[in-house]
């Protein structure tokens, strides 16, 4: 792996990010790590054995435009381009009838997972098309939730959605400026989401079922290799589930 190349990770304090930034990290990237909590990115630096030459954290909101336009400023100064952006940060609702769901929940929800990936995509985009070599890519993290969502969730389905039409149309624009987009739907992976998956999760049907998880570095390695094509070539999406995970065709 060439050192110069650079990633950036949002959501990197814990989960999916966490994992991802950690295998960058390993892989030789230089990396930035963004999240609301700086003691969180601290420690995923530390556990990842990063130092002061492969890894900056960065304290942002992907909610607030100025954050992260902060966020990729940083990265420039510190780092002069921008290869990979593993759009990550994101949240879930509750588990709530969609007639009971709280406005504020699903205001978060929706300004977490589709306003922050879209100006992330935003501004990697004008990092990208600028920087010499031009180009870059960016995966975006969605959902089998994307797909296939379940009762209770329709906060965090319809902003998933939402995501892969944000996809979509950073495939079709980025093409002119040699940027790669895709996006990764991950299902039933062992993180703080999934957590309880193995006692009991809501079913199509009503019941509640124990579902299998996978282990989170599956994602990673899913990631890294997704970011180690050249831009030239492309995963415009990828499944990643838990082999037994009720999911296709419903069993």
């Amino acid at each position: 792996m060439n050192e110069a190349r650079v990633a950036m990770v949002t959501g990197a304090g814990s989960g999916i990010g966490r994992a991802v930034a950690s295998a960058f990290i390993a892989a030789g990237y230089r990396v930035i790590l963004a999240g609301r909590r700086a003691d969180a990115l601290v420690q995923t630096i530390r556990l990842a054995n990063g130092n002061e030459d492969n890894a900056l954290h960065v304290v942002a909101d992907v909610c607030d435009r100025q954050s992260v336009a902060d966020l990729f400023a940083a990265c420039q100064a510190r780092f002069g381009r921008l290869d990979v952006l593993f759009n990550n940060a994101g949240i879930a609702n509750a588990p709530t009838p969609l007639e009971d769901l709280d406005f504020d929940a699903w205001e978060k929800v929706l300004s977490t997972n589709v306003t922050g990936t879209f100006l992330c995509l935003q501004n990697a985009f004008r990092v990208m098309k600028s920087q010499a070599p031009r180009g870059g890519r960016i995966i975006n993290n969605g959902s089998i939730a994307a797909v296939s969502p379940r009762p209770g969730s329709i906060a965090y389905a319809a902003s998933k959605h939402a995501v892969t039409g944000l996809t979509k149309t950073a495939i079709l624009e980025g093409r002119k400026y040699d940027i790669a987009c895709s996006q990764i739907d991950i299902g039933n992976a062992h993180t703080g989401l999934a957590s309880d998956f193995g006692e009991g999760v809501a079913q199509a049907d009503g019941s509640r079922k124990g579902e299998p998880v996978m282990d989170i570095e599956n994602v990673a390695s899913a990631v890294l290799y997704m970011a180690s094509l050249p831009l030239d070539a492309n995963v415009q999406s990828l499944t990643l589930l838990a082999t037994k995970m009720p999911f296709v065709g419903r069993g």
